[in-house]
């Protein structure tokens, strides 16, 4: 099987596996995999930074690449009244997202500046890409303690 043909099954699984949650509220699966695409190269950068992985300026550069593209995602449709974590279970955006949208808004605004920050300096060594991954993760941080539930 080819490697497309294997992603695109494997995708087509993972969408028939969905629980009834995102059935139901298919912004809360949508916006879920978002983030997982985030963390997913997020933790190719941090790795590097924190000195977990060797530095390749190549991963660097793609994973960065991919965070600009991910954040530059339309989050308008994401984000519906009712999908917080008082209303449905499997979700741990807190009902404060909808109380305070402009701030949750401009953190998610905050989180696209420092993927283009990063994209600017991941190709161009460790020195350059620690600083940045650094911005990155804060701005990531600045949006959990605000308006995600701990997980448990």
């Amino acid at each position: 099987m080819k490697p497309r043909s294997v992603f695109g099954a494997s995708l087509i699984c993972s969408f028939l596996a969905m629980p009834a949650l995102a059935q139901e509220n298919p912004e809360i699966g949508q916006r879920q995999g978002q983030f997982n695409l985030i963390v997913h190269n997020f933790a190719v950068l941090g790795g590097m930074a924190q000195g977990r992985v060797d530095y390749d300026a190549d991963l660097a550069q793609t994973a960065a690449d991919n965070l600009f593209h991910i954040t530059r995602h339309d989050q308008s449709r994401l984000w519906p009244e009712g999908t917080d974590s008082d209303s449905v279970e499997g979700t741990r955006a807190l009902p404060a997202i909808w109380e305070n949208l402009d701030d949750f808004v401009s953190k998610f605004g905050a989180l696209q500046d420092a993927a283009e920050a990063v994209q600017a300096v991941a190709g161009d060594g460790l020195d350059a890409l620690r600083p940045a991954v650094g911005a990155l993760g804060g701005a990531c941080q600045a949006c959990h303690q605000t308006y995600r539930a701990e997980a448990g």
